[in-house]
């Protein structure tokens, strides 16, 4: 085996084998060879006040020279200067600056106190904030969950708690702003009689005389008979003044907690996010010195997180290799990619639109059903009816997915463009579907858009389908919300024990069919998007619905630990954090934004029912609004409609478009600077090569003489 080169014995004095004076070496001294190197001649960039190349091999005697002419040179540079741990100096020159800035306070003895002071609030503040941290709930299973499993299966958990957390805040509020105001006022008076009448129909919920218990476990399941009139639905709640603008003013301030909680969490990780994903200088040397977690513990979690990193290579140069294979396509290639890419995307599209199709199709068809007579008769076909559109949608979300999965290796990408349009098209599948099933429903309450309808001419709504529309919509989605539940308690105790069992219990081929189960974080993630969007809608037509969602993803966490710990191995494909950290939350926020659409169009456009609910009797929801600020002082109306004048919007707009202009302006000026800065990491990586041909050079030199 061929020995390593090492140093001539005549280059060591022999004190212990430190370098010999400078007069016993031959050839090109250090600091000669440091000079040429390709950043040589930046010498900023190595911090001020730092030495040349080389003076570091000056006499001992010098070195209380060279701190003191670090310490000076650092004084007269900065103007104005900050905390010695922000400034991207060398370790010395920092050391300099903090014992020059501890002389100069001690000198003046001004400021002391006050510094004394800030560093006990910062020291405070990251005091509470860690134990903020630490009562956070399921801490301990996180970590474990991130130990054993990975940071993407961590992420799904963690995701789930911020979720509940949303739910919890939303429960409150609701409870202080719409049950307490409801009950304090006097009790909320009973339904209507079954026999009263009025311009637009009758309304008469709930079930007369005594009724069998599998029909009230059926209206537990579909929302109707008891629970219809009961605080879980808009139809309940008395149409009093101040419980009307509370109602109104509850939907807002949940909306707006939703935004700001949600914008928190999607830009605290955005910074980390955007420099992961523009590594393409640091990639590989990121995996190799960077990607190890020193949480994990036991030989089989090491050996784990090797395959993951091994893996993680793996794709990287996986992905290389299809770069440089697209880069060298001809033109025939090129046009013959294209013409499947096409193809197939034409197929995704045909696909979405058949499974929309059959969404409008269920909800117009279950509307038709109902009014059968035997039908009606029967309970279990009535309620098979009634949840047919939940049946359409989640047999539609179940089917597509995988279909998707199949169409996107042939498309020709990377296995993360390819993770991205799986993505896509599944988040595009499950929120479109749902607004397609609104927008059913309401092509019924608003007789297809035509105002002079029959059935809508009086009331503005269809009255006599749907007597309380709003009712109706929140049935919807409690309906969707409970079979969700259903199909996620079916999935694991029907599916998943039963495999995980099969293959331990069979070694042979029929337990390497059955295979080990893999948790599945992308779609695990984007069915709680799908989830919390389905409480987006309904919160205003259901107001207990957050409520109910608590207990649903409480109940989801506990069996989700329990599923994955005793049935479920790590993935063997990881997902990148990039995604977790900038895709989930944005796909969170998009949710968010079409939740809003079909709350706001009700609200503004459509009528509110005539016999149920705190709007009856208004022309729109909105109107009791205005109706309210005209009942307050002159001053406060005067202030409250200059707000939705012209003379406010247009100032606002301009100080808008100014903040923008210069938020991009802001953002180019980083974006100029992040690369300088990759710029001088390619020259630190050149004179990591350089520095290695000259070690060659010499050793050989050596090794020849």
């Amino acid at each position: 085996m061929e020995e390593s080169p090492m140093w001539e014995p005549d280059a060591w004095a022999s004190s212990g084998g430190w370098p010999a004076p400078r007069e016993a070496r031959t050839g090109p001294s250090l600091s000669s060879v440091l000079n040429e190197l390709p950043s040589a001649a930046t010498l900023r960039y190595r911090g001020p006040g730092v030495l040349p190349w080389g003076a570091v091999e000056e006499e001992e005697e010098d070195g209380q020279r060279s701190t003191q002419s670090l310490a000076e040179a650092t004084q007269k540079e900065l103007q104005e200067p900050g905390p010695s741990r922000e400034l991207p100096w060398p370790m010395q020159a920092r050391r300099a600056h903090r014992q020059s800035l501890a002389r100069n306070q001690v000198a003046q003895g001004s400021g002391s106190r006050a510094a004394h002071w800030t560093l006990l609030l910062r020291r405070s503040k990251e005091k509470v904030r860690e134990g903020l941290r630490s009562m956070q709930p399921w801490e301990w299973t996180l970590k474990r969950i991130g130990g054993q499993f990975g940071a993407g299966t961590k992420s799904y958990f963690s995701l789930l708690r911020f979720l509940l957390l949303l739910n919890v805040l939303a429960s409150v509020l609701t409870a202080c702003m719409i049950l307490l105001p409801t009950w304090l006022e006097g009790a909320p008076p009973g339904p209507p009689a079954p026999n009263a009448s009025s311009p637009c129909g009758s309304y008469s919920p709930g079930s007369q005389g005594l009724v069998a218990f599998s029909t009230e476990l059926f209206n537990l399941l579909s929302g109707e008979g008891f629970l219809e009139w009961s605080p879980l639905f808009y139809g309940f709640y008395p149409p009093r003044s101040h419980l009307a603008i509370t109602y109104l003013c509850c939907t807002f301030a949940v909306c707006l907690l939703y935004l700001l909680l949600t914008l928190h969490r999607s830009v605290s990780g955005l910074k980390q996010t955007l420099l992961a994903e523009s590594g393409a200088v640091t990639t590989y040397s990121h995996r190799v010195f960077s990607a190890w977690d020193f949480g994990l513990s036991g030989k089989v979690h090491v050996r784990l997180r090797q395959r993951n990193i091994l893996f993680e290579l793996q794709v990287e140069l996986e992905e290389a290799a299809v770069r440089r294979q697209a880069a060298v396509r001809t033109l025939g290639q090129q046009a013959r990619v294209w013409s499947v890419r096409v193809l197939l995307n034409v197929a995704v599209v045909a696909l979405l639109g058949a499974a929309l199709y059959g969404v409008y199709w269920a909800t117009g068809a279950t509307a038709k059903l109902q009014e059968m007579h035997h039908i009606q008769r029967t309970p279990l076909l009535k309620l098979v009816v009634e949840y047919l559109p939940s049946i359409f949608i989640s047999g539609v979300n179940f089917v597509l997915p995988p279909v998707f999965k199949l169409i996107a290796p042939l498309e020709g990408y990377t296995r993360s463009r390819q993770i991205v349009f799986i993505l896509l098209r599944t988040v595009s599948l499950r929120l479109v579907s749902l607004l397609v099933l609104l927008l059913s429903l309401w092509n019924q309450i608003t007789c297809g858009g035509d105002a002079d309808a029959e059935e809508c001419k009086t009331c503005g709504y269809n009255y006599k389908e749907l007597p309380c529309w709003e009712t109706r919509l929140g049935q919807e989605m409690y309906k969707l919300l409970l079979f969700d539940l259903l199909t996620g308690l079916a999935v694991t105790l029907l599916i998943q024990f039963p495999r995980k069992l099969l293959c331990g219990l069979c070694p042979g081929a029929l337990g390497r069919f059955a295979g080990t189960l893999e948790f599945q974080v992308p779609d695990e993630v984007l069915g709680l998007i799908y989830a919390q969007t389905v409480v987006w809608v309904g919160s205003f037509f259901c107001p207990l619905l957050p409520l109910l969602n608590t207990a649903k993803f409480l109940l989801l966490f506990y069996l989700k630990k329990i599923t994955l710990f005793s049935t479920c191995s790590p993935a063997s494909r990881t997902f990148r954090a990039s995604t977790v950290n900038f895709f989930f939350p944005l796909v969170l926020l998009l949710g968010l934004a079409s939740s809003t659409v079909p709350v706001l169009y009700s609200i503004f456009l459509i009528p509110p029912s005539k016999l149920c609910g705190p709007f009856r009797g208004q022309s729109s929801i909105w109107a009791k609004i205005p109706e309210s600020i005209c009942k307050l002082p002159q001053t406060a109306q005067e202030f409250l409609f200059f707000l939705g004048t012209q003379a406010f919007a247009v100032p606002l707009l301009l100080i808008s478009s100014i903040l923008m202009v210069y938020t991009v302006a802001l953002a180019n000026s980083y974006g100029r600077l992040i690369s300088e800065l990759k710029r001088q990491i390619e020259t630190e990586a050149q004179n990591k090569v350089f520095l290695a041909q000259r070690a060659v050079a010499l050793s050989s030199a050596n090794r020849a003489l």
